[in-house]
């Protein structure tokens, strides 16, 4: 890195609790951040240069400037790209930064580590710039900055990366934009689990995921998962799990049987979650592959977890994520 004083801004990664693919009609979903999040330690530099590091990537190098096009599809390097040129298109182009990014989310697991990291990028570029930003500009500029990527999808992933709130899931409308912050009960628990199946949105998955939007079981499933969401959040207010687990589970059910994004194995973790003793089991992000949201009481959650361990694991260790809510980056 360049002498300079090095700084450090963050980004959550989020679990979508329900409101699944809808957000990109422009309807309410129901989030919240996780505690896992994707770090950017970086130093200002005196030209447009951007240089980025990361373990287990290729080093990444490229000049800032307006126009930016993608590199080859799968490549991390697009995300930064299109931190870059979500940040110019409102702010303009401004100086590069030497970056180390780390991260505790799992890659491609339905967490929005992709948009985790775009938000990070982006802000460690404002902040190397000094320029300052309002949730809405940011909001904005980020959705299209990922489209970028190639994947047509909405701004939940970033509304909960920056305006979420510890302890609460965050109910997010788009028109007009609005973050309600909704407490999630002291006894409630959710589990994020690893189906084990990789779907890289900038690779091999985003022809899927952007067909999906206009499937022939698309309108059924956004009708039936916007009634869901509000019906959610009163479940919530009103702390009644039974309701909120059958929801997980219609919603599920809608994504595998009539938008048709799930896949064999995540079908299969919902039912080994809810067989050990889940209130509620659905995949949570895109689909295709990544993690199942998987909701208990507190009480039982130690024995969902060993169940899922000796059912679906085999008793390997290290797949499941206790989904704690945390705060956004704002």
């Amino acid at each position: 890195m360049q002498a300079g004083i090095e700084e450090c801004v963050w980004a959550p990664g989020r679990v979508n609790l329900i409101g699944e693919h809808i957000d990109y009609h422009g309807l309410p979903v129901l989030p919240m951040a996780l505690r896992q999040r994707v770090n950017v330690s970086f130093v200002r530099r005196k030209d447009r240069l951007i240089r980025a590091q990361s373990a287990g990537h290729t080093p990444s190098e490229f000049e800032w400037r307006a126009g930016l096009t993608p590199v080859g599809a799968g490549d991390w390097e697009n995300y930064l790209r299109a931190a870059a040129l979500a940040v110019s298109s409102k702010w303009g182009v401004g100086a590069g930064i030497d970056a180390q990014i780390t991260s505790d989310l799992p890659a491609a697991a339905g967490l929005s580590s992709s948009s985790a990291l775009i938000v990070a990028f982006a802000l460690a570029l404002l902040k190397a710039n000094g320029w300052s930003a309002t949730f809405e500009e940011l909001m904005e500029v980020f959705p299209e900055g990922e489209h970028f990527v190639g994947t047509r999808g909405g701004g939940m992933d970033h509304a909960a990366a920056l305006a979420s709130k510890e302890g609460c899931a965050s109910l997010v409308s788009f028109h007009p934009l609005a973050v309600r912050h909704v407490p999630i009960p002291p006894h409630w628990t959710f589990l994020a689990a690893d189906s084990l199946v990789r779907a890289e949105k900038s690779g091999a998955a985003r022809e899927r995921y952007n067909a999906a939007r206009f499937g022939p079981g698309a309108a059924a499933h956004v009708a039936a998962e916007s009634a869901r969401v509000h019906a959610a959040v009163e479940a919530m207010e009103r702390a009644d799990a039974e309701a909120f687990g059958r929801l997980l589970r219609e919603s599920h059910a809608s994504l595998r049987d009539g938008l048709k994004v799930s896949c064999a194995a995540l079908d299969r973790l919902v039912d080994t979650a809810l067989e050990s003793g889940a209130l509620g089991a659905r995949l949570t992000g895109a689909g295709f592959g990544g993690c199942a949201l998987v909701f208990c009481l507190k009480d039982a959650a130690a024995g969902v977890e060993q169940r899922l361990l000796e059912r679906f694991y085999n008793g390997e260790a290290g797949h499941i994520i206790h989904a704690e809510p945390g705060p956004g980056s704002l």
